[in-house]
Formats: C-alpha cells, structure tokens, sequence
C-alpha cells in the first residue's frame, strides 16, 4: 500500500543490529621463522600446516565487550618448524537489547565471525613477508566452535 507521497508502507523499517564494533586491535602478535634460509631454499617440499582457533570474551563496561580471537598457525617441513604465527585479534562490541542467555553465543560466534577476515588478513601478509606463499586461512564455522566448546563433557568412571 503507498501513501499520497509513493512511499511503500508494506515494506518494514530497518532496525538496528544488536552489536556494534567500537574498535578492533592488535591484542598480541608473533611471527618465527626460525630456520630460514634453509626452509626457504628452492625444492623445499611443501610445509604442513596446522591452525588452531579459540575465542574468549570479557565484559569490560554494562554493554561493552571484548571479544578476542586467538589463531596459532604453524608450518613445520619434516620436524623443523619452517614458521610459526600467533595472533591475538580483539574488538570491543557493545550489544544492546539482547536477553542474558544470547549475549554469550552472539559474543563468541558473531563476534568472532566479524573479526575473522581482518585477522586472515595479518596472517597472511605476515607469512608472505616472511617469504613464504601467503597463509590464507579457510573460513571458520565459529557456531560450531562454540556448540564444542559448550558441549557438556561426560565422565567415565
């Protein structure tokens, strides 16, 4: 239905997304290449990398957040690390009109989801500018690393 103007009424107003970055930073961050040159010399076999991803979150203010996503990645050639990156991406987030039991998923799926891509990228230009090809990191399913995460453990007697 259209009013006198031509404005489309049917049509629902925008609302607001229920979190905002404030700012993103650098928390911590390592590159190692300790066995350059040698793991840089021509016919060197491929590196077999391992990535290991974890997330945490503290409230820092009634509303505000700081999520941070922690990446390891190591390239080893045989038993000799050929390099070794750590990072520590954080972002500060204020989450505004969410009830108590959602705040936690949307910190530690969204949050991480949105910062993702800015730390892929550091990691890559870190492994490019240490002479290898540019680590670009797959996306990561941060929904099911928190159903892990949250998972109630058993016991066995």
């Amino acid at each position: 239905m259209s009013d006198q103007n031509g404005a489309d009424q049917t049509r629902p107003t925008p609302t607001a997304l229920p979190i905002v970055i404030n700012a993103q930073y650098v928390k911590d961050f390592s590159f190692e290449n300790p066995n350059a040159p040698q793991t840089l010399l021509p016919g060197q076999p491929a590196p077999q990398v391992s990535v290991g991803v974890d997330v945490r979150s503290q409230q820092v203010g009634d509303t505000l957040y700081e999520v941070v996503l922690e990446m390891r990645c190591e390239a080893k050639v045989g038993e000799n690390t050929a390099f070794l990156v750590e990072l520590s991406y954080a972002g500060l987030m204020t989450l505004q009109g969410l009830a108590d039991e959602h705040i936690r998923p949307v910190l530690l799926i969204e949050g991480p989801r949105l910062l993702f891509p800015f730390a892929r990228a550091i990691i890559a230009d870190a492994t490019r500018d240490g002479g290898y090809p540019p680590l670009m990191i797959n996306p990561i399913d941060f929904s099911d690393l928190y159903r892990r995460q949250t998972a109630p453990t058993s016991t066995t007697a």
